[in-house]
């Protein structure tokens, strides 16, 4: 079999790796490891680019319906120039133990089909080639016809036609799904075969070859056989659809530990199988335990499919619908198609007398070794330390999805560098991409993912790596519309790992208000591209910030043009007065400036709320104050609380300030209860915030 494995050096987060992923956390002095940078230029997209799914774009510029109708007239079997076959499509470093021959099906097995008696995830078994990530997210794909069915278009056109072999011309067609884009690739049918059996994936039907033409077809797109050699589950998954994949940690996230966090993750698990997810699993191994198998009949180092998650019912008979008892039980698959936990609920197991008949019959139990098999949840979360979790968000209208394509590029000015690298690098990091968005709900949950270009076509020239990346969330003011330029003066919410994974994932449950993310690499100069993908419940209007300050027009003449910038923070207040009838308040604050102004969320029944908000101010005239008044919500008028008045000038402190409420401007007016914790900085630097 072909080498598999999930490595554990240095990995101490959750995926279905075979290369080595390398975590890195934040903070300055520590040691750190990432992959290597990228060199040379790259071409900015355009922000928010719509990318066609109408048509898919064909890989190499070759033309399916072309090259086929060619083929038929000349009366000839395609041979595909562009993945040809010879040693440079199979490997770049590892030659085949053997004398590798290139058959066309018919020469492999009679009467050969893309699909004997449909399609199933038992169809597949791994070759010689490490990519057991790979023939997993096939056997996903197979139990999910919408998705193959796009994957593997107008099979029934592609599929051989015995009364009219006039027609077959060699060539099939396969769709992936790149960055946003589906991409259509041709192949030929030439297999590599060492001693008349095919080398790589295969079916357990010896003339079905749907599974090897498509291996073939992600081969030729990631460069050669070998490249595949080494990859992520849920990479492959997104390829065949274009789903957000999250990996977890079964081993770090107190999942075996905590019933709450565990009881959660199955609601979770339950729902993405449901709403026709795709899941994965693996057992992390160190370099030499990769394809070791277990006293369990589980293999470290190996991926497997999740085919599907289920509240078995416990019982028999009438008493056991009433009685409604019920365990957590997943099924997964094997993709050598043989090895199988042999501990509770696996195939032969005493626990399936626990189980109805009627049940049993629903549930499809096989007892032979056939790569699938049952476990308890528990057994799955003990034993197992990595899923990739992958969402088809984009289908669900649950979610709003807002999706940017970007690149760190380089510059020698610092206004237009955008790879300024990690938090690390205090001087540089806000160089990087920064994108807006508001969530409008008082709670919302939001997802991001940040994936970049695949590198795997890249390994046979001795690259192909990932880039370590990552992204970060700042609160920030409520009316901020040009980039930020000062990280003291804003609050971090939430700051991703870094790893040199394909993608990134993160879900975060945000208050209302304005936030930016920022992609980056790990390390400040390393260039790449890279999509950003974002949802939330409600419409956030997510959109890059690409200017700095505002910009003169001409009508900054009449109006004039900023002269300074300035930051009001308003912690909150203390102290207030008692507004309503059982006692206490509902406050908010307003501050204003200019003719602008911004206002904080309502805080229910408190007299000494927590305002955490921000506003920030391009000031043209710099000697009129700003204001901060604090109002009572009622359901008919709101009530006046009272205000501070601040000059705001370049001469005050940016240091935390407490004052006194007060009725009027002037500083001899009227106190009013209570007071105010703000902070106000203001430069002439209009870029300095």
């Amino acid at each position: 079999m072909g080498m598999c494995g999930i490595c554990a050096e240095t990995h101490t987060h959750t995926h279905t790796h075979t290369h080595t992923h390398k975590q890195v956390r934040l903070g300055v002095g520590e040691t750190v490891w990432d992959s290597a940078g990228l060199t040379g230029s790259l071409t900015q997209l355009p922000v928010c680019q719509e990318r066609s799914t109408m048509s898919p774009t064909p890989f190499k510029n070759q033309h399916y319906d072309i090259l086929k109708k060619e083929c038929q007239e000349k009366k000839q079997l395609f041979e595909d120039p562009e993945f040809p076959c010879n040693n440079t499509s199979l490997f770049y470093r590892n030659p085949l133990p053997g004398r590798v021959e290139w058959k066309r099906p018919g020469e492999i097995a009679e009467n050969p089909h893309l699909f004997v008696e449909g399609i199933s995830s038992h169809d597949l078994n791994q070759g010689e080639v490490g990519n057991c990530w790979f023939v997993a997210a096939c056997s996903c794909l197979a139990l999910k016809p919408d998705l193959w069915q796009k994957v593997i278009p107008n099979w029934k056109e592609q599929e051989w036609d015995p009364k009219h072999p006039e027609r077959y011309a060699g060539i099939f067609r396969f769709q992936f799904w790149i960055f946003r884009e589906w991409t259509e690739v041709v192949v030929d049918d030439r297999l590599p075969t060492i001693n008349g059996k095919l080398i790589y994936c295969h079916s357990k039907s010896r003339n079905e070859f749907w599974s090897a033409l498509l291996e073939k077809a992600y081969a030729k797109l990631s460069g050669c056989y070998e490249s595949l050699s080494g990859g992520n589950t849920g990479d492959a998954v997104v390829d065949f659809s274009g789903a957000v994949n999250e990996p977890v940690s079964l081993e770090t996230g107190h999942y075996r530990t905590d019933p709450k966090e565990k009881d959660k993750l199955f609601s979770d698990l339950l729902q993405v199988y449901e709403m026709g997810g795709i899941i994965s699993c693996s057992i992390v191994a160190s370099p030499h335990e990769r394809e070791l198998r277990l006293a369990n009949g589980l293999v470290k180092g190996h991926a497997y499919s999740v085919t599907a998650v289920k509240r078995v019912r416990l019982g028999h008979g009438l008493l056991a619908f009433f009685k409604n008892e019920t365990i957590p039980l997943i099924r997964m698959r094997n993709p050598w198609g043989k090895h199988e936990w042999n501990g509770a609920w696996c195939d032969s197991s005493e626990e399936w007398q626990k189980i109805g008949n009627m049940e049993r019959n629903n549930l499809g139990i096989t007892v032979e070794d056939d790569g699938e098999f049952w476990m308890s949840y528990d057994d799955w979360c003990q034993n197992f330390t990595d899923a990739d979790v992958c969402r088809l968000l984009s289908v669900q209208k649950k979610w709003n999805e807002v999706v940017h394509f970007g690149n760190w590029i380089k510059h020698s000015d610092p206004l237009k560098n955008r790879c300024g690298g990690c938090m690390n690098h205090r001087q540089t990091f806000l160089q990087n991409p920064q994108y807006v968005l508001d969530i409008t709900q008082v709670h919302e949950e939001l997802l991001v993912s940040l994936q970049q270009k695949d590198m795997k076509i890249h390994r046979p020239r001795g690259a192909g790596e990932n880039l370590t990346i990552g992204f970060a969330i700042f609160k920030v003011e409520l009316n901020r519309k040009y980039r930020m330029h000062d990280i003291i003066t804003q609050q971090t919410v939430a700051t991703s790992m870094y790893i040199n994974a394909r993608s990134v994932f993160m879900r975060k449950v945000l208050q209302k208000g304005r936030y930016v993310i920022i992609p980056t690499t790990f390390k400040p100069d390393t260039l790449g591209e890279f999509m950003l993908r974002v949802y939330t419940e409600e419409d956030a209007g997510c959109r890059e910030l690409d200017l700095d300050k505002p910009q003169v027009s001409c009508w900054s003449s009449f109006r004039g043009y900023p002269q300074v910038v300035t930051q009001v923070y308003i912690h909150g207040a203390e102290g207030l007065d008692n507004q309503d009838r059982n006692g206490g308040a509902d406050p908010y604050a307003i501050v204003s400036c200019e003719k602008n102004s911004v206002q904080s969320l309502v805080q229910k029944d408190t007299r000494d709320p927590v305002f955490d908000t921000r506003a920030v101010f391009y000031r043209r005239k710099p000697q009129k104050p700003i204001t901060i008044q604090i109002w009572n919500r009622n359901a008919v008028k709101d009530e006046f609380m009272g205000q501070v008045v601040l000059p705001a000038s370049l001469k005050d402190s940016a240091q935390p300030q407490k004052l006194k409420l007060r009725r009027g401007a002037s500083e001899t007016s009227e106190e009013m209860p209570g007071t105010i914790s703000v902070r106000v900085v203001t430069s002439r630097e209009l870029t300095a915030m």
